[in-house]
Formats: structure tokens, sequence, C-alpha cells
């Protein structure tokens, strides 16, 4: 670290902090040529997921898009915001944590989906309608078979 009044390079932590509201450690330093304190940020470099569109092109991941779609499946629904905040993190956890630079938008449906299903599965048929582009009826009523049995499954 350069210091921001004489440039020296010669620096030692003073004091070291989780810094949650930007995600980072607060580094406190101290110049060791002319004492000047000064404040650094550590930040954890990501990089970049990109997804794999159904024709096939590419574009990198925006967990905007996410909770975008999770909002408006959502609508006049009684579901928090904070909830779909937990679904947008944790679908972008998993992403990061299989370690791949490419996924499918194909996979990141199914996890926005599986867990949507959990928390409100009016919304949950909301968004997959659109994800799944239902041609007619009958593939609806197939999604809505299989919440059914998820049901059945958890209440035995």
């Amino acid at each position: 670290m350069k210091c921001p009044k004489c440039n020296s390079t010669q620096s030692r932590v003073v004091d070291s902090r989780h810094a949650d509201e930007v995600n980072a450690i607060r580094r406190r330093r101290e110049c060791e040529k002319c004492g000047t304190r000064f404040t650094t940020f550590e930040h954890i470099e990501k990089r970049p997921l990109i997804v794999v569109k159904k024709d096939g092109t590419r574009e990198q991941f925006l967990r905007e898009k996410i909770l975008n779609g999770l909002v408006r499946s959502c609508e006049k629904r009684p579901v928090r915001y904070e909830q779909l905040e937990e679904i947008t993190n944790n679908v972008e956890w998993q992403l990061r944590d299989a370690g791949q630079a490419e996924i499918s938008s194909r996979e990141i449906g199914e996890y926005v989906m599986n867990l949507l299903m959990h928390v409100d599965q009016v919304s949950y048929v909301r968004f997959a309608s659109v994800y799944k582009e239902f041609k007619d009826v009958d593939q609806l009523l197939e999604s809505m078979q299989g919440i059914l049995a998820e049901n059945k499954r958890s209440d035995s």
C-alpha cells in the first residue's frame, strides 16, 4: 500500500476489522516513513459468471435479473422482499460454489424454482409459467401435479 501523503510503500497494519456494509476487510494502516494513518479496504475478487442462454448466447450473470423475476412472480402475494433477496443470495452462492465459469440459464431457473416452491407455491407456478414457457394448460397442470406430489411427500 502506498501512503497517500508521501507515497512510501512501507506501512504497518494498526487495526483490522470486518466491514459488513461493503463485504470487505477494513484495515487501518500507519506509514512507517511519515507516520500518516490511512484506511484501506480489501475485497474478495469475484470472477464473473457467464450465463449460457437457451439460444446459445452468453452474457454476464446479473443477480438483479433473478430478483426482478422473483418480484414479478410474487406480486400481490404474502412474500416479503427479504425472502426474495435470500433466494437470490442462495442462488448466487450455489452458482459460485459450483466453481464453473459458465452456467446455463436452465440450471439457474431450476435453482430459483426449487427455492421458490418452498416459499410460495402460487408464485412458483407464476415463475415456472414464464420460465418454462408453458404452451398449453396441460403443461401447467403437469407442473402443478408435481407440486401436489411434493406436498404429499412432505406431509407424510
